[in-house]
């Protein structure tokens, strides 16, 4: 009996590439939305609709359509971006969306609140800067991560040319995205000022071909991310592929492959669970590209194309068992992974303050909360983050085209929502101090610890409200308020300097990596949040459930004698999430299949 594919399966198949009737539904003026088959495949493009839901009620009352707006992630390999990029990023920001930047937790940027007759410009503007959104989103390989900091290793730059590489390979070859956004030729014949053309014969068909992906692209979404230890900043586990860099004597000797990671879950539904990816063996830098592509084809072949909520590769691997799994890697290789080397991470969370690497040079890791880059802050109305930004960028962007023999500065998004400057000069540094400064910022290590407790500064939260469909709650505009409240016990127990990883979704579809979070929050509904506790500090543990559907009171009232023992009773140099499970509060839970138990 063949099998009964999804819908969304279809819509791939039948979208010629790619193309759909994206064309149409960005001519037709009478509504803001998308044909609804559009809606799936502009995710491919890098996009997703979405409306404001703030206003729902009003525009319902009014019986006015919602309002239709446009989400645009910008890939970035590595995180890596130009000051002259940042600009662009920013004035697009200014006039086509909500006059903000998200920096997500995948190293890429995203803009909000785009109107559909914006999208095409934008896209072209940022794609004139040598950035672009294909493949941002969709059932495709997305952004590829790398630890960011140059100055974490000296082989940074070997391991960053690998995840370009990767980044690369993987970019769909279909021509769609070029017609529909940058005015390139349609390989259907047809010319800008005619209408598009019905969907290609057979043999035009034949014109485009993508070589990894076929016609239907992958049965979901798939990321790849790449750490150096001792620093897991990238949460390697997190991902379908995970690439652990193994360095001897400063040399880069290849990578650790770990795949089967993904946190996409469904309430109601325990067949469903985060994983944390398993490590299957050792690959040397030269065999990586084909090692990580022939797990991409094992997915594309075997993952569940009829049930999208079983479609990730880690419920491929454990629907063929890892043994199976790694067994069909190697017959497709031609050779096995040898025995993966040692390593250690030690934390997920980034270093904040300046660091100066081997060749003299200053980077800094500036935390941003919320990864939302604004102009406004609640407790600090001289804050105006992206104004200082904006200003920085300006000068090292005429440093750069005046200094072409130096190496050149850049911003690097982090996995954790933050940004870094990167490759400064003493000069350049301490004119990045003087404006940060003037905009009340603080950055240097001292002035940030007195700004904020370590428990806000190694916070994450999805975007959630007011325009994620899927959110059942608040994050981002919620958790600063709630470790407002969290850092009266956190102070009162001189907890301010200890790291503890908190982070809070609007769902359990994992965008802020929830179930990595010491403590981690997911919205059931609106000011209600299941509890979760007992991630490994490192991102080598999963959480698991506390307790269920609490409000704010209630969250206060569990978690503050939970941290005041914490603080009290821990062992020299213990964790949070190690002492949660010590205290019995909740198991240890290193696979998925546990998760619910």
């Amino acid at each position: 009996m063949p099998v009964q594919l999804s819908e969304v399966e279809n819509i791939k198949e039948r979208s010629n590439y790619l193309r759909g009737t994206l064309i149409e539904s960005l001519a037709n003026e009478v509504t803001g939305a998308l044909h609804p088959d559009d809606d799936n495949l502009i995710r491919l493009h890098g996009s997703y609709r979405q409306a404001d839901r703030d206003l729902e009620s009003e525009r319902k009352r009014q019986k006015l359509e919602p309002l239709h707006s446009f989400m645009i992630r910008v890939r970035l390999a590595g995180g890596v971006a130009t000051p002259q990029q940042w600009l662009v990023m920013d004035d697009l920001a200014e006039r086509y969306a909500n006059q903000t930047l998200k920096l997500t937790t995948r190293q890429a940027f995203q803009l909000h609140g785009v109107l559909k007759h914006n999208l095409k410009t934008t896209i072209k503007t940022f794609n004139d800067a040598l950035m672009d959104s294909l493949a941002a989103c969709g059932d495709v390989v997305r952004n590829v991560m790398c630890n960011p900091n140059p100055h974490e290793s000296a082989i940074h730059e070997q391991v960053l040319e690998v995840t370009r590489q990767i980044h690369d390979h993987f970019t769909p070859k279909t021509p769609a995205y070029h017609e529909i956004w940058l005015d390139g030729e349609l390989v259907g014949g047809t010319k800008e000022d005619e209408s598009p053309t019905p969907p290609l014969s057979r043999g035009q068909e034949e014109q485009d071909v993508e070589p990894i992906y076929g016609k239907t692209y992958l049965p979901r979404k798939f990321k790849i991310a790449v750490a150096i230890p001792p620093y897991n900043d990238s949460d390697v586990f997190a991902n379908d592929i995970g690439l652990i860099a193994i360095e001897e004597n400063g040399e880069l000797l290849g990578f650790n492959v770990a795949a089967g990671g993904g946190f996409g879950t469904t309430f109601g539904m325990p067949e469903t669970y985060p994983r944390l990816a398993d490590v299957l063996g050792f690959a040397k830098t030269a065999q990586i590209l084909d090692v990580v592509e022939k797990i991409v084809l094992i997915q594309r072949d075997n993952g569940d194309r009829s049930n999208r909520k079983q479609a990730r590769l880690k419920y491929t691997i454990d629907r063929m068992g890892l043994d199976a799994f790694t067994a069909e890697l190697h017959k497709r290789l031609g050779y096995a992974l040898a025995e993966a080397k040692p390593y250690k991470f030690i934390s997920n969370g980034d270093a904040y303050g300046w660091k100066q690497n081997a060749e003299g040079l200053w980077n800094l890791t500036l935390f941003v909360e919320g990864g939302r880059v604004k102009n406004s802050s609640e407790s600090n109305p001289k804050y105006k983050l992206k104004s200082a930004l904006r200003e920085i960028a300006t000068a090292l962007a005429a440093y750069n085209k005046a200094h072409t023999e130096a190496i050149p500065t850049d911003f690097r998004l982090t996995g954790n929502q933050n940004l870094m400057i990167c490759g400064l000069s003493s000069s350049l540094k301490t004119l990045v101090n003087a404006t940060f400064a003037r905009y009340n910022i603080p950055v240097e290590e001292q002035a940030l610890n007195q700004a904020t407790t370590a428990l806000r500064r190694n916070s994450l939260a999805c975007v959630a409200l007011n325009s994620c469909a899927l959110a059942f709650a608040e994050a981002e505009r919620y958790l600063p308020s709630l470790i407002d409240k969290l850092d009266v016990v956190i102070k009162e127990s001189g907890l301010q300097d200890d790291a503890i990883v908190i982070r809070m979704t609007g769902c359990p579809n994992g965008c802020a990596r929830p179930y990595l979070g010491e403590i981690g929050f997911i919205g059931r509904a609106p000011g209600r949040y299941n509890l979760y506790l007992g991630a490994g500090f490192a991102g080598d543990r999963l959480n698991k459930l506390y307790k269920e559907m609490l409000n704010e009171e209630e969250i206060l009232a569990e978690l503050t004698p939970i941290i005041r023992r914490y603080a009290r009773y821990r062992a020299l140099g213990e964790r949070f999430g190690d002492y949660v499970i010590k205290a019995g509060y909740v198991k240890a839970t290193k696979h998925g299949k546990d998760f619910h138990a």
